[in-house]
């Protein structure tokens, strides 16, 4: 059935390719007045489809991950995994407003989902630039990198974590970006101060904000070689909580045809979000008992092609260790995901991807999505 499913998307993908080029060269044209000078304002339309097909090999395991004990699992199933539409409005040369939504969200509780960015920008120079609203703020590589053009089928198990405490995903609050050398070392950095509980929110959850923030130092431009730190503080619900982290990514050519990008990342902090979802009863008096912490490696391959309407062959497999609570009831999840891309036109406008999502925990625990699983997908990504 998988294979089947390959082959029948195939022909009506490369059918639509030649639509989605056709829009994004539409997007990029720049309006000028007669006289040569920039109109404002400028709109640029964006949009993602990520159609999936889902099965898993796991014992009574749901394609959502979940196991059932009673057998009675779907353990194949097709999916719309995010149906993305985007605008971006350039209202001068240095103001912009963006508004991102998945309407995929819409197949479930839509309560806190749907509305992703929702942010205005205002660019002063090169140095700074102050962003206001609901936006990723910056705390690691996947943060600044969409997920329609990652190495992966989805971001790792550390940022959805972190998410979920307030620190990536999206959030509410004020960032301020920027970028400077120092000596020939490019070095960008990103300030945020965010709510902390997620996105499309009415209001904070209590007084307490949480700050962070990113640096990154291109070590070699070569090799596009960067080290980036982050940090940040808050508190929740009165208690201090913390966050920690440090990546490495790097990308080499190894032939006319052939290179090779790495990534890794490490992070730790407190996770208040499993915290103050346990009993009173069951859980420590200090919230400083639990804390996260995880890393991956990211290693991808990439040959060029351009043979018609094939563009590029990628190899990746990503490997990622993460333990919600390494202090208190550790149970290290392991996870495998190798995966095959092919990509059609410029800059992942099109991909057809397919690969494993292998799951390992320490303990796994029946009835909840904590359990061993082997999930194989096909997915086909359009993008504008």
């Amino acid at each position: 059935m998988p294979i089947f499913f390959l082959f029948f998307l195939t022909p009506i993908f490369l059918q639509a390719q030649g639509d989605l080029n056709q829009g994004a060269d539409k997007t990029d044209k720049t309006d000028k007045k007669e006289n040569g000078e920039v109109k404002y304002p400028q709109f640029q339309l964006k949009g993602l489809l990520q159609a999936r097909y889902l099965e898993s090999f796991g014992d009574n395991v749901d394609v959502l991950g979940t196991q059932h004990s009673t057998g009675d699992a779907t353990q194949s199933s097709f999916d719309i995994k995010r149906m993305r539409v985007g605008l971006n409005t350039k209202l001068s040369e240095t103001t912009e407003i963006v508004i991102l939504v998945n309407l995929a969200d819409f197949k479930s509780d839509t309560k806190g989902k749907v509305l992703e960015n929702a942010y205005g920008k205002y660019t002063f120079n090169k140095y700074i630039a102050l962003t206001g609203g609901q936006f990723r703020p910056a705390f690691g590589i996947e943060e600044l990198v969409p997920v329609d053009i990652i190495k992966s089928f989805d971001f790792s198990n550390q940022y959805y974590e972190f998410g979920k405490n307030g620190w990536t995903s999206f959030q509410i609050g004020a960032s301020a970006t920027g970028a400077f050398d120092i000596g020939k070392i490019p070095v960008n950095y990103a300030v945020s101060v965010i709510n902390g509980n997620g996105k499309n929110q009415e209001m904070d959850k209590d007084n307490g904000k949480q700050f962070s923030s990113r640096w990154v130092f291109g070590l070699s431009k070569e090799y596009e070689i960067n080290l980036g730190l982050n940090g940040g503080f808050g508190k929740v619900f009165k208690e201090d909580v913390f966050a920690i982290g440090a990546d490495f990514t790097s990308d080499f050519k190894l032939t006319d045809k052939l290179s090779f990008d790495l990534q890794i990342e490490y992070k730790q902090g407190t996770n208040h979000n499993l915290y103050y979802s346990l009993p009173v009863e069951s859980r420590t008096d200090n919230v400083a008992d639990y804390q996260m912490r995880g890393i991956y490696f990211l290693p991808n391959f990439r040959y060029t092609v351009n043979y018609q309407k094939l563009t590029a062959l990628e190899l990746s497999c990503r490997y990622e260790t993460f333990d919600p609570s390494y202090k208190i009831n550790s149970n290290v999840r392991t996870t495998y995901t190798p995966m095959v891309s092919l990509e059609f036109g410029k800059s992942y406008t099109g991909r057809i991807e397919m690969g494993f999502e292998i799951d390992r925990f320490d303990k796994s625990i029946p009835d909840t999505s904590t359990y061993n699983d082997n999930l194989f997908l096909i997915q086909l990504q359009l993008r504008i």
